[in-house]
């Protein structure tokens, strides 16, 4: 897989910092690990790591030096990057931090922590750029039914072979359509997203492959899920809420792709998780829809 077919990469990286603390949070990142980017009290973009490596010269001739004459040395490459917009009061409490907690830095989440903010923000695993993947997890990838036993651990692997595994079986229902615009779209513009947030529902709903997610398009549908401002009622018809119309580039995709929808999605076995997602998400209601 050529991973920057444009021959363009978009950079990050972080100084030693002081008393070289953040070089240790570095060594503990990999290829493959997914990082998000917080900024005035939400998180606004996710990629995942596609490469790391220390270049102190490269990192001088980009960036300079701070005022404690250290340069980014420590830097890593970006894929597939997005744009997402999760206020710190979900991360907060996904992740069980006190009510004023806050991202300060380079912060390295791992384990359950790591899985449970993927499962907030949508962010699927990235098998491709991974470098850990034994032969037998490579094997696993391959086939789209429900892995037995507990669907967490302590071992991102198991977060991997799960959504991998979800995805499949959605592509496999679905095709290539978008469950909310309808609109058919190569395979990396759409995810697998949970209708109910993964991290609300138990193991055996997690497992419910046939009924808990859905295929989403990353050019718009699966952020305004995500975020409340649609949502579909109980027979399928797309639920509008009034939050739309506080931006009007929001307001205008809404109208365009999505208003007076009905999904093919919707069927009685999947009403249970729409339910979810209308009762504990969806914002207030401006228009129900009905085509």
């Amino acid at each position: 897989m050529e991973i920057f077919p444009d021959g363009a990469s978009r950079m990050w990286a972080v100084t030693p910092g002081k008393r070289s603390v953040n070089i240790g949070k570095w060594k503990k990142l990999r290829a493959g690990d997914p990082v998000t980017f917080y900024g005035n009290k939400q998180l606004y973009a996710a990629s995942h790591i596609a490469l790391l490596f220390q270049n102190s010269d490269l990192a001088e001739r980009l960036w300079g030096r701070d005022e404690d004459g250290q340069t980014w040395e420590y830097m890593f490459a970006l894929a597939e990057h997005r744009t997402i917009s999760v206020p710190i009061e979900e991360v907060r409490e996904v992740l069980g931090w006190s009510a004023t907690a806050s991202v300060m830095g380079i912060t390295v989440v791992r384990g359950l922590e790591a899985i449970d903010l993927a499962d907030l923000i949508n962010l699927e695993p990235s098998t491709a750029l991974a470098d850990d993947s034994s032969p037998a997890e490579t094997k696993s990838r391959r086939s789209s039914a429900a892995p037995d036993g507990p669907t967490d651990g302590t071992r991102v692997a198991n977060w991997r072979r799960e959504h991998s595994a979800l995805k499949r079986r959605l592509v496999e229902l679905a095709a290539d359509r978008c469950a909310l615009c309808g609109r058919s779209l190569p395979a990396e513009f759409l995810v697998g997203a949970h209708i109910k947030k993964r991290w609300r529902c138990s193991d055996e709903e997690r497992k419910d492959f046939d009924n808990i997610g859905m295929l989403a398009c990353v050019l718009g549908c699966d952020s305004l899920f995500e975020r409340g401002y649609i949502g579909v009622g109980s027979g399928g018809e797309l639920l509008i809420s009034n939050a739309v119309t506080a931006s009007t580039e929001v307001e205008k995709h809404v109208t365009d792709h999505l208003r007076g929808r009905t999904t093919h999605w919707w069927k009685e076995s999947r009403e249970p998780y729409f339910a979810w997602h209308r009762d504990h998400v969806f914002q207030d209601l401006a228009d129900d829809i009905h085509t």
